[in-house]
Parts: structure tokens; C-alpha cells; sequence
């Protein structure tokens, strides 16, 4: 199954994107620890994955899905690129 990063952008800070998280957990595999960045890996295409948590947006969100592949580089915790490691 694919990997996707899913990254956004609150416009309306102090409203509720707690439906936007529980999609985001319920995604299946999934890992968070920077702030509006989730690694997600799902059945479902970028383009569905993105729809469906494009409803728990609002209109001056803004929100990208982009899968992932192995050419990746960065700074992260050890856990991190252990779970990246073990889903690509």
C-alpha cells in the first residue's frame, strides 16, 4: 500500500479540525510528529484520501496528499525514519 504525506494549512485557528485528526487515525497506517504533516499509508488513491479530508476543511484551508517514495532525506527523530523505513 501506498504511503502519502498529507500536509495543511488552518486558516481558522481556534476552530475544531478534531474530525480532520480522526480521519486522519482512521486512514489506517498513519504517523504524526510535526505539526500539519501525517505520513498516511492507505488503499485509497491521493485524489480519494484528499476528498475525504477535504470535508473536514474549511474553504481557506489549503491541503496537499503526495505520496511518498523512497528518495527522501531529513531530520527526525530515530522512530521516525523507523516507521518510514518499515511502510515504504
Amino acid at each position: 500500500m501506498p504511503v502519502y504525506c498529507v500536509s495543511y494549512d488552518l486558516t481558522k485557528l481556534g476552530q475544531n479540525y478534531a474530525p480532520l485528526h480522526e480521519e486522519l487515525r482512521s486512514s489506517g497506517t498513519w504517523w504524526h510528529h510535526l505539526g500539519t504533516t501525517w505520513l498516511v499509508q492507505t488503499a485509497e488513491a491521493a485524489d480519494e484520501l484528499s476528498a475525504r479530508l477535504r470535508k473536514s476543511l474549511h474553504d481557506d484551508d489549503s491541503l496537499l496528499v503526495i505520496k511518498v517514495t523512497r528518495d527522501y532525506a531529513g531530520w527526525l527523530p530515530k522512530k521516525a525514519w523507523e516507521w518510514i523505513e518499515q511502510h515504504l
